[in-house]
């Protein structure tokens, strides 16, 4: 009964949202996985976006020189477009990669009729995209750590004498040395390396004469050589991908531990099977949890799962009651799985603010006072329906330096101690209203930036009692998720909370929004200590062992003291698919796996479920 009523209050929901799944149509057999989004993309350039959302779209058409294994756990690096793994120098400073002859692009009208390779070269402009200015690249502040010799010095050349970047200038440490060959010098060394290579969505090849051809249109047109291309964008609303008729003959394999029942039998399945095996992606935007949960429920969409889009939190008790499938739904032949994600749920301060920014104590006192109030457990338990574990610290669960033992401050919820921090440094009610002000006596009031959805919603009231309680003012600055991204960016949000998900096994990746010269790119609370620079450039040199496992444990200790960021959750997700759905497994760091699941069409047909 309880399923029924949430069903039927979903489907008044359903009828009137005007992002719902696609009306249903005959598939003639062919073979579609239909998806959804909770938010919308914002593009498919890989140099020009930032949100999980594009990035879950682009590795299925661009690749990176590696990937991550499918089923491997732990997880193992695999070749994609590279022949073999990487010959380094001694030192981590010289990387030489040999590429596969004879994968294609997908056919595009750039190309004027001919096949195009893959070539070196390609990942060179890759690479040189993000750092020319003109693009505006979120990435470059991630890139320019890598230290590539000659890039940094470039594009700062290319700015200070406010001229085009060229893109035939040749910079010493990203060399194309023939048609296959690519080698990176770095100017310090880098013993992970390699991982920054694995990023398709972000680093897979891109032909120079598509970009030129489409302009700035670019991010409506991706062209690569992975297994799907773009069939259909209506912004906000349905991504269409397609069968790419021209990706290369490649073979469903990978490698779980022997002791992994789990990865060895989908290996078994599906081991030596042509891939992509489906031949058609649909993914649409269904922001509220209602009706996403319903179209499941009718077999609209396919799957509630992954980066994008798991079960709604509101709905986890009728899906997974006690951890396991509902009964009537176990019936269908649907499944779930559950696991702690490598993500981590964040709320930022910016630094450069005039009222919850900077350095002096009563700054990082009321950073540390408002951290302090926030009821993180009362979060998990109510509002993310116990999906979450709270967070200890910026670094995320399997990754290098998480330390599931680690305990601090961040992970507190204090109110009595919170209050007396304000008090002490001056934050008090001087006018008898309620409601502190600043030590110098102005009215103290903190604007949280929020977006307009039901789940934020329940965020906000929770936000907005935790802050009450300690006698802190809050007004709210409402906006879409890509509208805020931008402002955040710049610099123009007071306060904001968002999730942050990992995309390699090293766990300095969490640092980077901490990393002074990354301000304005992954470090959104634009923190500046030189103190941390320090660590995080040590940290890259040093091969993992206790000497590096000591400056996580250092770095960590800095970022609670400064409060930068209130580290909250990694959150827990739950994903469930219909029975004609097989091998998925959900990813660990990456955003590509829709070529490594197959759909049955017929007994889709048989539950009473047609098209798409």
């Amino acid at each position: 009964m309880k399923l029924f009523s949430l069903a039927c209050a979903a489907l008044l929901a359903f009828a009137a949202s005007t992002h719902a799944a696609e009306p249903a149509a005959a598939d003639g057999g062919r073979k579609v996985l239909r998806v959804a989004f909770t938010t919308a993309e914002t593009g498919f350039d890989p140099s020009q976006i930032s949100d999980v959302y594009s990035r879950t779209v682009t590795p299925h058409i661009f690749e990176a020189l590696y990937r991550y294994d499918h089923l491997a756990r732990p997880v193992k690096i695999r070749t994609l477009t590279a022949a073999g793994m990487p010959e380094v120098s001694a030192d981590f400073k010289v990387w030489t990669i040999k590429l596969q002859p004879g994968i294609y692009y997908a056919d595009d009208p750039a190309f004027k009729g001919h096949k195009r390779e893959l070539v070196a070269q390609d990942y060179v402009y890759a690479f040189q995209r993000t750092a020319d200015p003109a693009n505006r690249s979120q990435l470059w502040s991630w890139i320019e750590t890598f230290k590539i010799a000659g890039l940094d010095e470039y594009r700062r050349e290319v700015v200070a004498q406010k001229k085009a970047f060229d893109y035939d200038h040749t910079i010493p440490g990203l060399r194309a040395l023939d048609r296959y060959t690519i080698r990176f010098t770095l100017t310090d060394p880098s013993p992970r390396f390699l991982e920054n290579l694995t990023a398709s969505d972000l680093l897979g090849g891109v032909a120079r004469e598509v970009v030129e051809f489409y302009g700035d249109k670019i991010a409506e047109h991706p062209v690569g050589t992975g297994p799907f291309k773009l069939k259909q964008w209506r912004r906000s609303s349905l991504i269409v991908l397609e069968r790419n008729p021209d990706f290369r003959e490649m073979h469903y394999d990978a490698e779980p531990a022997p002791d992994d029942a789990e990865g060895q039998a989908i290996l078994a399945r599906f081991k030596g099977r042509r891939i992509p095996m489906i031949d058609e992606v649909r993914i649409s935007i269904i922001e509220e949890e209602q009706p996403r949960w319903l179209a499941f429920l009718n077999g609209q969409i396919d799957m509630l799962a992954g980066q994008y889009g798991p079960v709604p939190g509101s709905f986890i008790n009728v899906a997974v009651p006690n951890g396991h499938v509902a009964p009537n739904l176990a019936r269908k032949g649907i499944q779930a799985a559950q696991q702690v994600n490598a993500d981590i749920g964040i709320t930022y301060f910016n630094m450069e603010d005039p009222v919850v920014g900077g350095y002096t104590p009563e700054k990082v006192a009321l950073r540390r006072a408002i951290s302090l109030a926030m009821d993180v457990e009362r979060e998990i338990r109510v509002v993310r329906r116990g999906q979450a574990i709270p967070a200890q610290s910026q670094v995320v669960p399997h990754t290098t330096g998480y330390d599931p033992k680690f305990k601090s401050e961040a992970g507190d919820y204090d109110p009595a101690r919170a209050r007396a921090l304000l008090d002490m440094y001056g934050y008090v009610d001087r006018n008898g209203d309620g409601w502190r002000e600043q030590p110098d006596g102005k009215p103290l009031e903190i604007v949280y930036a929020t977006q307009p959805s039901q789940i934020n919603r329940q965020f906000d009231e929770l936000w907005r009692k935790n802050m009450q309680a300690v006698g802190i003012r809050t007004s709210f600055q409402s906006g879409q998720w890509p509208e805020q991204l931008k402002l955040a960016r710049a610099g123009k949000l007071q306060i904001w909370t968002l999730g942050s998900s990992a995309s390699g096994r090293d766990g300095q990746s969490s640092f980077d929004r901490l990393h002074g010269p990354q301000a304005g790119g992954q470090n959104l609370a634009r923190f500046k200590l030189p103190a941390f620079d320090a660590l995080y450039e040590r940290m890259s040199v040093l091969p993992d062992g206790p000497e590096r496992d000591d400056l996580f444990r250092q770095a960590k200790m800095l970022s609670v003291a400064y409060m930068p960021y209130k580290p909250t959750v990694h959150r827990i997700s739950t994903d469930m698919w219909q029975p004609w759905v097989s091998g998925f497994r959900r990813p660990v760091f990456w955003s590509e796996w829709w070529h490594l699941v197959d759909v049955d069409p017929e007994m889709r047909a048989k539950a009473g479920v047609s098209g798409d």
